[in-house]
């Protein structure tokens, strides 16, 4: 059975996560209301035809970077959840202004849609420093 190591010691099965992966990851990215133009850039701009593939849940095995960049986007999500208790400002920060350094003015989501997943893991490390480590 293949297997995929995502980070430091995390081992997943990509055709057994993908689906509940892919399933999450589109709740979270609609809670954000994000539009199918940005869900596909931070997913790393799949054919359109993946993409509507994957809102389907037809079977698919995603690849590694794709896994990777929900695993961020789980985090991030996580994050915004403990730092902002109140469901719509967690989902709201996503796109508002930030003064931050990192950001520079922009939005996380601004930094988010570069189309690098180095871009979606920086906001996630922001956050997890912003509440005080990794959990």
């Amino acid at each position: 059975m293949e297997t995929t190591s995502i980070q430091a010691g995390a081992t997943v099965r990509p055709k057994e996560v993908s689906a509940p992966a892919l399933r999450t990851v589109f709740r979270i990215l609609a809670a954000w209301g994000l539009s199918n133009k940005e869900q596909m850039k931070l997913l790393g701009n799949p054919p359109k035809s993946s993409f509507y593939r994957w809102k389907q849940g037809e079977g698919v095995v995603l690849s590694q970077d794709t896994l990777e960049r929900l695993s961020y986007i789980f985090g991030i999500y996580s994050a915004l959840q403990v730092l902002l208790p109140r469901p719509e400002a967690a989902d709201a920060w996503i796109k508002k202004p930030n003064a931050a350094p990192l950001f520079g003015g922009r939005s996380a989501l601004e930094r988010m849609l570069s189309g690098q997943v180095a871009d979606i893991y920086v906001v996630r490390q922001y956050l997890d420093a912003q509440r005080g480590g990794w959990a």
